[in-house]
């Protein structure tokens, strides 16, 4: 498991590979600033500030930094993820090292509450990584009720967050959610370990309605019920 601090050095090195001396230099300082007492207030001003002063150049990973990453313990895809959220990500983890656990609470909180899309995405993505993530668990099964689809594939695709962190209940509305909306379900990370009964009944009631209304089905529901749908 990342600690905080390892969270921080990770993503921040990757992000000063992809930028220039002035960003780089404005992260390093509002990431320093975090490391001090409690501020929320300026450190959602950065939060909010980062695109303008990151960009949103794509990570694209190599492989030495894909290897590096997994080595890290972080073993899920972030090549679509920008400078940033990246960023964002830092931010959050810098505050991690030394601020209270209620102060970290408040913060991702009102980073998710006050945020636009795309830091509302950012925070959702962080959330595998921050210490103690099963105490957000509210905020992302928020975010599975999202009309908003990219909000909702922050925490259903390419984040273990749901497959290490949610009840039954909560998962199985996320995968009939995914299919519902065609998200593919390979982008569920660890779903083949989450497949209950209870999920294979609910997914093979939702291949029946379709079929009565005479819709296709996914071909990959075949991972929930055994059964290949019939989408072309």
């Amino acid at each position: 498991m990342l600690t905080s601090s390892q969270v921080e050095s990770v993503v921040r090195e990757l992000v000063e590979r992809r930028t220039e001396p002035a960003a780089r230099e404005w992260l390093a300082r509002v990431c320093a600033a975090a490391w001090g007492a409690p501020d929320r207030g300026a450190l959602l001003e950065a939060f909010t500030a980062a695109t303008r002063r990151l960009g949103r150049v794509r990570l694209a990973p190599t492989e030495e930094e894909t290897a590096r990453l997994a080595g890290a313990g972080v073993d899920w895809p972030m090549g679509t993820w920008g400078a940033d959220e990246l960023g964002r990500v830092a931010l959050l983890a810098a505050a991690a090292v030394h601020w209270p656990d209620a102060e970290i609470e408040a913060l991702v909180e009102d980073c998710y509450r006050q945020g636009d899309g795309a830091e509302r995405q950012a925070v959702l993505r962080a959330l595998p990584l921050l210490p103690g993530p099963e105490r957000f668990l509210e905020i992302a099964v928020d975010a599975c009720r999202s009309h908003i689809q990219p909000l909702f594939e922050a925490i259903a695709c390419e984040n273990p967050y749901p497959a290490r962190h949610f009840p039954e209940l909560n998962f199985n509305q996320m995968v009939l959610k995914a299919l519902f909306t065609g998200v593919a379900l390979e982008r569920i990370i660890a779903i083949d370990g989450r497949v209950t009964p209870e999920l294979s009944r609910m997914a093979a009631g939702y291949a029946s309605e379709r079929r009565a209304a005479g819709r296709s089905v996914p071909p990959d529901i075949e991972r929930l019920t055994g059964e290949r749908g019939d989408k072309s």
